[in-house]
């Protein structure tokens, strides 16, 4: 059974654990190093992760059903595993309990958006108790305006996002589970580099909206 394959049959087990197969993960893996692990010798357990969803906006009837939206894939990267894991939908309860048992979340736009697609799946979910850093929510206090992970990739990296959550409902509409969980694991990568470039650098970069580079501070 070839990887791909398997990666179809281990979402549809449980948990999947994402070790850098995709090519440009490994590559991308090399250029940029950037905080060694002592900078974050006090957190035993950083939890980053993000989710696609099933549904869009428009198709559950505005944004104020984020809830209706379902998961589809959630992926998380502990630094106390030292790996990607991959959640499908029947894993929700096991993903919460993993957010659950961190020393801190680390996510962009989590609590206005995939805890909210969480809490459709578990009523229960209270994610007020969870240790959690939303870097937009901490830069958009700072800047009074949100910004994009994209643009502060681009600025900060040079790389930009692999594809767009319309597209990753498109691909669970056609069944491609492992184009979602492979841009899901793009986008933790991300959110894991951008946020141990702020606590080593203490700043962002970001691209406004008429392209020129900026920069702001982050207390991380």
């Amino acid at each position: 059974m070839g990887y791909l394959a398997q990666t179809v049959e281990a979402l549809k087990r449980g948990a999947f654990k994402y070790r850098h197969h995709n090519k440009f993960f490994s590559a991308f893996r090399l250029r940029v190093r950037i905080a060694p692990l002592k900078l974050f010798r006090r957190m035993k357990n950083i939890v980053y992760f993000d989710l696609e969803t099933q549904k869009s906006a428009d198709d559950v009837g505005g944004w104020d059903k984020i809830r209706d939206m379902r998961m589809s894939v959630g992926v998380t990267y502990s630094t106390a595993r030292g790996d990607y894991k991959i959640y499908g939908e029947n894993q929700v309860n096991e993903l919460i309990e993993e957010l659950r048992r961190a020393d801190l979340v680390v996510g962009f736009n989590n609590q206005r958006f995939d805890y909210e697609v969480l809490l459709g799946h578990n009523d229960f979910f209270d994610h007020t108790q969870i240790p959690t850093l939303d870097m937009l929510v901490d830069l958009q206090a700072t800047l009074q305006h949100r910004l994009s992970l994209d643009s502060i990739a681009h600025a900060t990296f040079g790389v930009e996002k692999t594809a767009e959550g319309l597209q990753a409902i498109r691909w669970f509409r056609e069944g491609k589970l492992v184009e979602i969980a492979e841009y899901c694991c793009y986008d933790v990568k991300i959110t894991k580099l951008v946020h141990e470039y702020g606590v080593a650098q203490k700043q962002l970069h970001y691209t406004n909206r008429f392209g020129k580079k900026m920069t702001v501070p982050v207390a991380w």
